[in-house]
């Protein structure tokens, strides 16, 4: 995959929706709440106008607490993750009707339970690259823990609904992502259930061993073909513990083998470049 210009000179820049998303009741850590005014602290609004892109901040979004929030049908805190994720999605649906490309700064990885549901009502079936070290396709029945983050996937894929129970505060989710149409890179750390899960449904993945094998241009080749023949809106989530911990040690989750910065800017920017790219999701988890 050769590039001979700048990324932003290849496609007009983007007018971009900038949203934050402090949640963190998706996981037992504190600090993962302060991401997105961190990411606005070292200067993402600048960044992306230097570059040409129009940017409207509709700032943070606040979510409502629930002290007696307990682990039910196998989920910790459904509530506060189901409130929280509703208005999220409510939010990323006010941004695509206005014709922006939706950036939601989190947060833990549960708020794409949000990010895509609002996506997808606006523009229909969408292809989902997943890039993170985990796959997040567990179930209420099948998660070891009941860590919310570690569910996003498996309550949005509609091959799975009969799989998962009634949840109080999630009643509101239609899942809406077909597993043909889910695509990871990044993988490493997997469990067993997951993993019989991603083979069961087909679902097209690229391990850190099959970055390693290939290299990320050849894996991103691979994923522009699949992603071209789908001619679906594309949607972006990106956990940053995909990266390598030694570039991103302010994460809860960290797993050695991941992947390089620079291989992760060229994941974003080959998606960047196929020109369908309309709603990124950042999980900046901070400790």
């Amino acid at each position: 995959m050769r590039r001979s210009r700048p990324l932003l000179n290849l496609l007009s820049p983007p007018s971009v929706g900038l949203l934050g998303a402090p949640l963190n009741k998706g996981q037992p850590h504190l600090g993962v709440e302060q991401g997105p005014s961190l990411i606005r602290g070292v200067g993402i609004v600048e960044q992306l106008q230097r570059r040409g892109c129009q940017v409207q901040d509709f700032g943070d979004l606040e979510f409502e607490s629930f002290p007696d929030d307990i682990t039910e049908g196998g989920a910790k805190n459904p509530r506060s993750v189901g409130s929280a994720t509703l208005r999220l999605s409510q939010e990323v649906q006010r941004i695509k009707r206005a014709g922006l490309m939706a950036l939601v700064l989190g947060g833990d990885h549960s708020l794409s339970l949000g990010s895509v549901h609002g996506h997808s009502a606006v523009m229909g079936d969408l292809s989902v690259v997943w890039v993170d070290a985990h796959a997040d396709i567990n179930t209420p029945l099948s998660s070891g823990t009941g860590n919310m983050h570690g569910q996003p996937v498996g309550l949005l894929l509609r091959e799975l609904q009969d799989k998962v129970p009634p949840l109080p505060g999630l009643s509101w989710l239609t899942p809406c992502l077909w597993a043909k149409n889910l695509l990871y890179i990044g993988l490493r750390d997997v469990d067993p259930g997951e993993h019989f899960i991603l083979k069961n449904l087909g679902v097209k993945f690229f391990s850190m061993s099959d970055v390693d094998r290939m290299g990320i241009n050849r894996v991103l080749e691979e994923t522009c073909d699949h992603l071209l023949r789908s001619q679906k809106p594309l949607h972006l989530s990106f956990d940053v513990d995909a990266l390598d911990p030694s570039e991103t040690p302010a994460t809860g989750t960290p797993v050695r083998g991941g992947l390089s910065l620079r291989e992760g800017l060229t994941i974003t920017e080959a998606l960047h470049e196929t020109g369908e790219t309309r709603t990124r999701t950042r999980r900046d988890h901070l400790c």
